[in-house]
């Protein structure tokens, strides 16, 4: 298992993202970041959660009609 945390992790690709624009100016990261962490983070949590939204929202520290929306949001429920 890796002893890298998370924020290393994100840290060191946000490294390489920058590095591999070569000098070319970003746009919208703070989005781009975002979307990428969220979709997973969702999937994994649910699947941990096994498909219960309340037990998942109070894991991740959100309102279940939060979770909701944003489940719907990235269509991992209908």
């Amino acid at each position: 298992m890796s002893k890298k945390n998370i924020q290393d992790c994100i840290r060191d690709n946000l490294d390489s993202y920058f590095h591999d624009l070569r000098g070319a100016e970003p746009n919208a990261v703070y989005d781009m970041v975002v979307n990428a962490v969220e979709r997973p983070m969702l999937e994994v949590v649910m699947l941990r959660a096994d498909g219960n939204q309340s037990k998942a929202a109070e894991w991740l520290g959100i309102n279940r009609n939060t979770l909701r929306r944003k489940l719907l949001e990235h269509k991992l429920i209908k």
